[in-house]
């Protein structure tokens, strides 16, 4: 048994409270179980029991043995000494705060209703290599219940994302156009070079690249020198464009006081990419974007739809060069910027970015929406989602995706069965009542 099913239990009275009592026999009433601790300290907070004659108003602290509390070295740390309650599953020792006075104790062995155990032992029964712990299980869950923990593991990661912008913002000194200039960077990386075109972002500032926004050439001699990619080896000997931006590379180098490249060649990823994936390719992009859209942060605030969006993104074409190359002084024929790239740009840089601002601006009806433009996207396809979609979870647009891919991550992969619905669902019960209560 894991620590967690015990914090299940107490939060939702799962036991038997016929005559309750402290081991010191005591009587219990529990008034409020108090609220989950996600922070350091006691495991519950603002609990109300009534213990004897006396009612308090305090922390509870869960443990499956009585003498973890040493082993954790709680009596010596005053975090806990708010703690009125120490509920475990077995009394096998005596606690006390840090000035020494003693803390009563609620043993729960022989509350636990047999048919509550199994149906907990069933589902933390799965082998460790199993995906979906409840998917032998899932035919005992509603639909409904299915579908709004989808949508509450999605707004989580909505929200997780959205706190990233945020720090981002804070980082940035509060400009939003910057932050949506160093997101946007990012993220064309695509995973593969998403880091490398981050620490791109912070070797040339968007004041700097402002000042030149008008001029493609010198966007294009900023960006490819300062990634590297205009060094002189055997494919750009006779490229003289190549040499052209090398050229106005360092005069923009030194104007600026920029330092040499900020980036090697060997720190760019092309293995197991696709020709269109190129990290050339992306930067060719990203300048096209800039020379075209001078307010970045303001479009992708405002636009009002994903066609809106998809028309930001691909009516801003890259350099006429980088369609014609794959790599400097590597011609070939260089597709735009696809459908589903732009997709995925919505998901990870759009939607966060508007949620982080509403958030910052007080404006809860910008979340909605935001997050609406999920619901126009079609749904993602892996081996995750598919998995979830063939157990029968619902997945028609990239908001089920997205949310799929959330519940994965959250709850199913680190095994937090009892913090999901489906989980407390399957635990408890239909009627999620237990003898006693």
């Amino acid at each position: 048994m894991r620590e967690d099913f015990l914090h299940y239990v107490w939060q939702h009275q799962y036991f038997d409270k016929a005559a309750l009592r402290t081991t010191a026999g005591e009587e219990i009433q529990v008034l409020r179980p108090g609220q989950r601790n996600a922070d350091a300290g006691p495991d519950f907070l603002n609990a109300r029991l009534r213990l004897g004659e006396v009612e308090w108003n305090g922390a509870v602290e869960i443990h499956l043995r009585a003498s973890d509390w040493q082993r954790h070295n709680h009596q010596v740390d005053a975090k806990y000494d708010q703690v009125v309650l120490h509920v475990v599953l077995t009394a096998d020792a005596d606690v006390r705060r840090t000035n020494g006075s003693l803390i009563p104790a609620l043993a729960l062995a022989e509350r636990l209703a047999p048919a509550l155990l199994g149906r907990y032992e069933a589902l933390v029964a799965a082998p460790p290599a199993a995906t979906l712990p409840c998917a032998p299980l899932l035919s005992q869950v509603p639909m409904l219940v299915r579908t709004m923990m989808t949508e509450r593991a999605l707004l989580e990661r909505v929200e997780r994302k959205a706190d990233t912008v945020a720090a981002l913002h804070e980082r940035l000194g509060h400009d939003w156009e910057a932050t949506t200039y160093h997101a946007l960077m990012a993220a064309f990386g695509f995973q593969k070079n998403s880091e490398p075109l981050g620490r791109l972002a912070k070797a040339v500032p968007l004041p700097v690249l402002r000042r030149h926004r008008h001029d493609q050439r010198q966007l294009e001699a900023l960006l490819f020198g300062q990634a590297g990619m205009l060094v002189e080896n055997a494919e750009t000997a006779t490229d003289d464009y190549i040499r052209d931006l090398r050229q106005e590379h360092e005069f923009l180098r030194h104007k600026y006081e920029l330092g040499p490249a900020a980036l090697a060649a060997h720190e760019w990823n092309y293995l197991r990419l696709r020709p269109a994936n190129f990290p050339a390719v992306r930067l060719g992009q990203l300048v096209g974007l800039l020379h075209r859209r001078p307010a970045l942060f303001d479009a992708l605030l405002t636009a009002s739809s994903v066609a809106a969006l998809s028309e930001f993104f691909g009516g801003a074409p890259a350099p006429n060069y980088w369609r014609a190359h794959f790599r400097p002084g590597r011609p070939g024929k260089v597709p735009t910027l696809g459908k589903s790239s732009i997709e995925l740009l919505i998901i990870n840089v759009v939607v966060p970015l508007r949620v982080a601002y509403a958030r910052h601006a007080g404006q809860p009806a910008l979340v909605e929406s935001s997050i609406t433009l999920l619901t126009e996207l079609p749904a993602e396809h892996n081996q995750y989602t598919d998995l979830y979609q063939e157990l029968g979870f619902e997945h028609r647009t990239a908001a089920d995706s997205q949310g799929l891919l959330a519940l994965r991550q959250g709850y199913c992969e680190p095994r937090r069965c009892l913090h999901c619905a489906i989980g407390g669902r399957l635990v408890g019960g239909a009627t999620n009542r237990v003898p006693g209560r």
